[in-house]
């Protein structure tokens, strides 16, 4: 008996080796013990890369699903650039403006000076008494002083008595054929002198002003794009105040290159309405053909 015993005691032994032999060899092949399927790489973690769908990124890896296991989520898609405005119809008295020139005559020595310099007192109360005076009757335009100034000191640090290569004259560097078109056939009447300090300064504010007015009913400032569900669509009266914070709707864009009223006057006083317009237009999503004007003038109107 006691005999019999000992040799069931080694049998046990016997068996048990041989279930945990079994076990090794299975798992030195891979295979999971439980399931039979094969575990996921621990690399996947290792590496900082996403778990696959059903996986946390602070789970251990596991062959056999979890259900306390939530999916990750998905990646936020990129947003959409913002689409362009589309153009209203612009119903204004007069021919527009003449485009300005691109560039200066071949060979001409230039700038030049023309009489004596005005002092910077006398152009700075030149360009505030400009701004504050309203060329439109039928509509609420206004031209802050600073934007006046800013586009002043951007095109001829007040220079009163300064001609460019291209033309413009004095401070606010109104080109000739400008000048000719506000005084004659703009819907303004003025009769102003562009070689003068004052004549010059109340000029470049028209033609601000005529810029503002323009963007602002072409675009619809200030007024709700319009429901396609709704016809005829709801009258709108545009907002044509220039707000530094319209500029400022998007933190991913910089401000000189948001999409907003006064950069679109700014750029068009430098370029035209008509290129401003095109650039628009384009599909791309640049608003300005002239972003680095843009940023300048808006520098300079921290200034004042």
């Amino acid at each position: 008996m006691r005999f019999t015993r000992t040799h069931a005691v080694v049998g046990s032994f016997t068996v048990v080796a041989a279930v945990l032999a079994a076990t090794v060899v299975m798992l030195e092949r891979g295979d999971d013990p439980v399931t039979g399927a094969e575990p996921r790489p621990s690399a996947v973690f290792e590496t900082g890369a996403l778990p696959t769908p059903g996986e946390s990124a602070d789970a251990e890896p596991s062959a056999s699903p979890s259900p306390s296991v939530k999916p990750s989520p998905s990646k936020s898609p990129k947003p959409k650039p913002k689409p362009k405005p589309s153009p209203k119809k612009v119903d204004l008295p007069g021919p527009p403006p003449p485009a300005p020139k691109p560039s200066p005559p071949a060979g001409a020595k230039c700038p030049i000076h023309k009489g004596a310099g005005a002092p910077m007192a006398d152009v700075e109360a030149a360009l505030e008494a400009a701004a504050a005076r309203k060329f439109w009757t039928v509509s609420q335009v206004t031209l802050p002083a600073k934007v006046i100034k800013a586009v002043a000191m951007q095109e001829s640090g007040w220079q009163s008595t300064i001609v460019a290569c291209d033309g413009g004259i004095g401070t606010m560097q109104v080109m000739p054929s400008t000048a000719t078109w506000l005084n004659d056939d703009s819907p303004f009447t003025l009769d102003e002198d562009v070689n003068t300090l004052q004549g010059n300064t109340m000029l470049g504010s028209a033609y601000l002003q005529w810029l503002i007015r323009y963007f602002g009913m072409k675009y619809g400032f200030g007024c709700e794009e319009p429901d396609p569900d709704v016809s005829p669509a709801p009258a709108c009266t545009p907002d044509y105040t220039l707000r530094e914070d319209d500029c400022r709707q998007d933190p991913a864009v910089a401000d000189s290159k948001e999409w907003c009223l006064l950069n679109a006057v700014i750029a068009a006083y430098n370029f035209g309405q008509g290129a401003v317009d095109k650039e628009i237009l384009d599909g791309d999503a640049v608003w300005y053909p002239n972003a680095t004007y843009v940023l300048n003038v808006r520098a300079l109107m921290e200034r004042y």
